[in-house]
């Protein structure tokens, strides 16, 4: 098994779980209350979607194009 593909699939689960986490158990992420308290709500919620969701899942949707193409 590919590396590129353990690690496109890691990326993926962990984009994955961080954004249904948020939705159904916010208190299971725990950089979430300290990055609203440093940078406000609005901007907090930003930074911790793109680094902890978007980054992974394309990250990881790229790692798998280029391991499965």
């Amino acid at each position: 098994m590919d590396f590129d593909i353990v690690l496109g699939g890691f990326a993926v689960a962990f984009g994955l779980y961080t954004l249904f986490a948020r939705k159904f158990a916010p208190n299971r992420l725990w950089k979430l209350e300290p990055m609203k308290k440093m940078w406000g709500e609005k901007v907090g919620l930003a930074i911790h979607v793109l680094a902890y969701t978007v980054l992974p899942l394309v990250l990881g949707a790229i790692l798998l194009a280029n391991s499965l193409i």
